[in-house]
């Protein structure tokens, strides 16, 4: 962060002299060649150039470098900060009062970790994942929104429900930081696993989709079947999709895995039911996709008591 710290700087107030890229260095506490690549890349430009070539930058120009400091401490990638700062919206206060918030969560969450800390350092036994964030991955599935939009509407429906998916993630945080460690050894470790299958997402769901044997693609049956939404459940044509279904699952599957065709039933209500899940297959599929599904379902439930137990 900045090493110069006088309200008197011209951070905090108005028109002094231009100061040269050593002086602006020594200020603060960034090398001279990281304020060359910040102008190399358009992030922060000299707000002059003497007639010899060397920059300058005047006040404006430092209160810029400062948000910059603020934004990279809280882990923007430049990238994105220039992205803020161009954005014509931008406003400085606001931005800096927005970076306060996300300090003062920061500070909270090393709080938190310190205190795990101490209570381990007593021999405590403190299983306790919920000090550990999974910003990095939450971050790497952004970037992933915002660099395979196409990718992304063609496996979650739209880019609205995997900003719902996202949001899944961080309300049950503690969870999957659990499951992390646990699988991966460290956060860190599953971050970077995750990051590298979104990279290569589309051909891991293409070599994925093209091993599974053609009478195993479920999806193809649940899409027929729900192409049938106009017609009654109880019909012969819906319901013998839905034996279909039960049948290629219980021939494909461990019975220990799905139980009997009642089960079955069951697991796939529940799944079709799940506000996210029903949402993601609607968007996909045609409004109410998903609730003909579970209706069908049912009514086999209903109507089919004694089968398979």
């Amino acid at each position: 962060m900045l090493t110069g710290h006088h309200c008197s700087d011209p951070f905090t107030r108005g028109a002094v002299s231009m100061k040269s890229i050593s002086q602006v260095a020594r200020l603060t506490g960034i090398s001279v060649r990281t304020l060359q690549y910040y102008d190399e890349i358009g992030l922060l430009k000299p707000s002059e150039l003497t007639s010899s070539g060397y920059r300058l930058y005047d006040d404006n120009a430092l209160q810029t470098l400062q948000q910059i400091l603020f934004f990279k401490e809280l882990g923007f990638s430049l990238k994105e900060i220039r992205q803020i700062l161009e954005n014509p919206d931008f406003d400085r206060i606001t931005a800096f009062k927005e970076q306060k918030k996300m300090f003062r969560l920061k500070r909270n969450r090393i709080d938190r970790l310190i205190q795990l800390l101490e209570r381990l350092e007593k021999g405590e036994q403190c299983m306790s994942f919920k000090e550990f964030d999974l910003s990095d991955y939450i971050s790497a599935l952004e970037d992933f929104k915002s660099s395979q939009a196409e990718t992304v509407i063609e496996h979650w429906g739209s880019i609205e429900n995997f900003d719902l998916f996202i949001q899944k993630i961080k309300d049950d945080e503690e969870h999957v930081a659990r499951l992390a460690i646990q699988q991966f050894g460290s956060i860190e470790k599953y971050t970077e696993e995750m990051k590298s299958n979104l990279e290569h997402f589309s051909e891991i769901m293409d070599a994925w989709y093209s091993q599974v044997p053609e009478e195993m693609r479920t999806e193809d049956k649940f899409l027929k079947l729900a192409s049938h939404r106009d017609e009654d459940v109880a019909s012969e044509p819906v319901q013998s999709i839905v034996r279909e279904i039960i049948a290629g699952a219980q021939g494909n599957t461990s019975r220990l895995l799905i139980g009997d065709a009642r089960n079955y039933c069951r697991m796939m209500i529940d799944l079709y039911s799940n506000d996210y899940l029903s949402r993601v297959f609607d968007t996909r599929h045609g409004a109410g996709s998903s609730g003909y599904i579970v209706k069908a379902f049912r009514y086999y439930l209903e109507n089919n008591r004694s089968e398979n137990g």
